[in-house]
């Protein structure tokens, strides 16, 4: 589980940082570039820890799922755009859910 949870994290990272250059480049939003990048560098940091320090992996995982998941949300309830609501609301669910998965498994 852990590797599963680590290869997770790592493809969850850089969709994340990519779609936040995809923001930056359509949007000239400077936002989505530090949101997205900032948020993938997190991630790639509990891909990182998962195998040796799997709390705090744990931690840095669920906190970052958890917070994309309340940014895009709201957003997409409130104006019903599909992208990049559902995909990041998915892959956010996933991360909570995985974390808890692995956190409870440890």
């Amino acid at each position: 589980m852990l590797t599963f949870a680590k290869i997770y994290f790592f493809l969850f990272a850089a969709m994340t940082a990519a779609g936040g250059v995809m923001g930056f480049v359509k949007a000239q939003s400077k936002a989505s570039l530090i949101a997205g990048v900032s948020s993938g560098l997190l991630l790639a940091v509990a891909g990182y820890l998962m195998q040796n320090k799997t709390g705090a992996a744990v931690t840095v995982g669920l906190v970052t799922s958890a917070l994309l998941l309340g940014r895009f949300l709201p957003a997409y309830l409130k104006k019903g755009a599909t992208m990049p609501a559902v995909p990041m609301i998915i892959l956010s669910a996933i991360g909570i859910v995985l974390s808890i998965v692995v956190l409870v498994r440890r």
